[in-house]
C-alpha cells in the first residue's frame, strides 16, 4: 500500500452466487457476513464500492448444459431477487454499484458502469491509488477484477480470507496470476 487512496471492491456477493441461489458458491454467504464486519469497523478506506453481476441476455455464457467454465446456469437476471446484493450484507450503504454482463459475459468489475461511468473512471476521478478486492468467487470475477485493478494502475490487494471459490483447488494457481501480475494477497485477518 502507498498510502493514497484507498478503495473497497466487493465482488459479487449477490443471492445467486450464495447458498440456496442458482450459482451457489460455498461459503458465499459467510463471506458477505464477514465483507459487511469489516465495513462496520473503523476500516480505513475513503471508498466503499460494490460489483454485481446484471444479465439481460448474455448470450451463450448462459446454457441449458453448462460446462462450468464459459457457460453456466441462467443465474443474475436484471430485475430478478437473485442479482440483489445478499442480505447478509446487512445495511451496508455502497458509494457506487457497479452492474456488469447486461449483453454478455462480464467477469471483471472493470467491465461495469454506475449511471453509464466505469469503473476505472470513478476510482480515477477520485485519485484512488489503492485498492483492496474481495468478494465472490475467487477464481473467476475476484481473479479478473483484481487483475484489471493492476493493469488499471491501481496498487492491488485481494483479501484472500474475505473470498469464496467456485473451485477452491485451484486458488493455488489463481495466487500464482495475480503474483505474476503484482497483485499482493492478504490472508488471516485485515490490515
Amino acid at each position: 500500500m502507498t498510502g493514497g487512496t484507498r478503495a473497497l471492491i466487493v465482488v459479487d456477493v449477490q443471492n445467486d452466487f450464495c447458498e440456496g441461489g442458482s450459482l451457489a458458491v460455498a461459503g458465499g454467504a459467510e463471506v458477505g457476513r464477514r465483507i459487511a464486519e469489516l465495513i462496520a469497523d473503523e476500516h480505513g478506506y475513503d471508498h466503499v464500492i460494490a460489483t454485481r453481476d446484471h444479465h439481460i441476455d448474455p448470450g451463450d455464457h448462459f446454457s441449458e448444459h453448462p460446462d462450468y467454465v464459459h457457460s453456466w446456469p441462467v443465474h443474475c437476471v436484471a430485475g430478478t431477487a437473485g442479482a440483489e446484493l445478499h442480505p447478509n450484507l446487512g445495511d451496508t450503504r455502497f458509494e457506487a454499484i457497479f452492474d456488469k454482463g447486461e449483453y454478455a459475459a462480464a467477469y471483471s468489475g472493470f467491465e461495469g458502469k454506475c449511471d453509464g461511468e466505469p469503473l476505472a473512471d470513478w476510482l480515477h476521478s477520485r485519485e484512488v491509488t489503492d485498492v483492496d478486492v474481495c468478494g465472490i468467487a475467487t477464481d473467476y470475477c475476484v481473479k479478473a477484477t483484481a487483475l484489471d485493478a493492476a493493469r488499471n494502475g491501481f496498487d492491488t490487494t485481494v483479501l484472500l480470507d474475505l473470498t469464496a471459490a467456485v473451485a477452491p483447488a485451484n486458488t493455488a494457481e489463481v495466487i500464482t496470476e495475480w503474483a505474476a501480475a503484482r497483485v499482493a494477497v492478504e490472508t488471516e485477518g485485515i490490515r
